[in-house]
């Protein structure tokens, strides 16, 4: 073997190494189906996360691999309003294992309901995530495989960079848009009596509000209307369809908001991730407009709070 066919042999072995290292055959998109995941759970590159709504579904079963994040404990500052401090979800993410070579999965109850949340946190610390589409009611509606035995991974040492806070919306970007001081769309994504003001929140929902109704100036399109009844988002052409009929085509930013920010991040997934669109989530949603006081509202129905 010559010194250059040495070489040309050495290097070839490193680049594979490298590859094998950190390539995992993953989408390019922002979503796996289930056939990929199950093809792909025993993949040390691997990152399975479920972020469920009800508290115990990861416990009764979860994929086999999964993680569990809780979203009121984990995905949250502990004391103040806010989404986890840099270093707590540091922490977090460590423990997770998950670092740069790392293809991490997110999926949950709900139609992806608060995994989409996750989502959305993972972005704001420069983690790119993918969900799973269908999430836990695809799965589970296939008859694919649960497990209660929990993972074991290898904590990593990932260093996170500062919160992004161009992927969220603030009350005063709000309130420029409600005053037409601002060209931004916003996006309603609670239900039509959520919008219309007859409710003040879905049925059995702590979060309240002292006034019910919707920014002015938004556009309703509940979460929901981008969901399909195996629990995937609609083709990328029927998304466009849906949200060009109500003016979001993309070519102006958009805010999205719902109660307390978790159904809205749905909604910001698919426009910014399938779609591609520049968009914003306003966590602090209707619970923080809705009770601060002189910020305008639209309420068709005419409810008002009584303290009951």
């Amino acid at each position: 073997m010559t010194r250059f066919t040495r070489i040309l042999t050495a290097t070839a072995a490193l680049l594979a190494a490298t590859s094998s290292a950190y390539a995992l055959d993953a989408p390019t998109g922002p979503l796996v189906t289930t056939d990929w995941l199950e093809a792909n759970l025993s993949d040390p590159k691997l990152r399975l996360i479920e972020v469920s709504v009800d508290p115990g579904t990861f416990e009764r079963g979860h994929i086999e691999g999964a993680q569990n994040v809780v979203w009121h404990t984990d995905l949250v500052d502990p004391v103040q309003r806010d989404i986890a401090s840099r270093e707590n979800f540091e922490a977090l993410v460590r423990r997770l294992g998950i670092d740069d070579t790392k293809t991490v999965v997110l999926y949950g109850d709900n139609n992806n309901w608060f995994a989409a949340w996750g989502a959305w946190v993972f972005d704001t610390y420069g983690i790119d995530v993918k969900l799973l589409d269908g999430g836990r009611k695809k799965w589970e509606a296939e008859s694919l495989p649960l497990t209660t035995r929990v993972a074991s991974v290898a904590a990593s040492d990932i260093t996170l960079p500062e919160r992004d806070e161009s992927l969220r919306a603030r009350l005063p970007d709000v309130l420029a848009v409600a005053r037409g001081e601002s060209d931004a769309k916003i996006v309603d994504i609670r239900s039509a009596d959520e919008f219309t003001g007859k409710i003040f929140a879905p049925p059995g929902s702590q979060e309240l509000t002292i006034r019910a109704g919707h920014v002015p100036n938004a556009v309703n399109v509940p979460w929901g209307t981008a969901v399909a009844e195996d629990g995937t988002f609609k083709s990328a052409e029927e998304l466009k369809e849906i949200y060009a009929a109500k003016g979001i085509d993309g070519s102006q930013p958009t805010i999205v908001y719902c109660r307390i920010g978790e159904r809205s991040s749905h909604t910001w997934f698919l426009l910014s991730k399938i779609l591609g669109y520049d968009v914003r989530n306003y966590d602090g949603s209707w619970t923080e407009y809705g009770n601060s006081v002189g910020s305008p509202i639209v309420n068709v129905s005419n409810t008002v709070w009584t303290g009951k």
